[in-house]
């Protein structure tokens, strides 16, 4: 996967409270609670593309119960990749894995999935309509059966989020909300619910590449 933009300067958009990140992690965040309050056991937790991990980690340490929940994110950018370590490290989270490799690569996630609650945030809009479809089409492999899935896609250029929806149906998730601001970007959110059969991880392929 090429870094075609400047990642760390992009992050700096969470510094503005109005932005689209800022509104998008707001939510993400929203949607995340809701998922770990539903499920009071052993939960484990997938963050593709996860950026520095403030959306995770930043609900986590609100919780007395952190322990019970084990986590993988993957970021190809070193020294994002590197931040989101530094802060689970001084968050005391001991069950955070942090993986420096491609999230588009299906090797990323070997033994990391299926997991109980997946990420696929930041995503769908970087990339092709042909690794957009073959991601969700790919998705039963990262999840448990009954896990929640979380995805985005802005709608500033164009809104294809109905046939995102639609795909996501197909391959056997349940929307549970969706959720849309339409300033700036348009940002916009879908939480699903993986209601098909265990499927395994089919390794060595690609499934997507960012194309900016």
């Amino acid at each position: 996967m090429s870094l075609v933009r400047d990642y760390q300067q992009w992050h700096q958009a969470y510094d503005d409270p109005e932005s689209g990140l800022s509104w998008r992690l707001a939510t993400v965040q929203g949607y995340l609670r809701q998922a770990l309050d539903r499920n009071l056991g052993p939960m484990s937790i997938l963050s593709a593309c996860s950026g520095d991990g403030r959306d995770v980690i930043g609900v986590l340490t609100e919780r007395d119960d952190a322990d019970r929940f084990t986590v993988t994110l993957i970021e190809l950018h070193p020294l994002i990749a590197q931040q989101a370590s530094d802060s689970a490290a001084a968050a005391g989270l001991r069950h955070l894995e942090v993986r420096t490799a491609d999230a588009g690569s299906t090797d990323a996630y070997l033994g990391a999935v299926p997991a109980d609650l997946v990420l696929l945030i930041g995503i769908f809009g970087n990339i092709s309509d042909g690794d957009l479809r073959r991601t969700i089409d790919a998705a039963p492999q990262l999840c448990l059966p009954g896990a929640t899935l979380l995805w985005s896609r802005g709608r500033d250029r164009d809104d294809r989020n109905d046939d995102v929806r639609a795909r996501f149906a197909e391959a056997g998730f349940t929307e549970l909300d969706y959720a849309t601001r339409d300033t700036g970007s348009r940002p916009a959110l879908g939480a699903m619910r993986y209601d098909g059969k265990p499927q395994d991880l089919a390794t060595g392929r690609q499934l997507f590449t960012f194309l900016r």
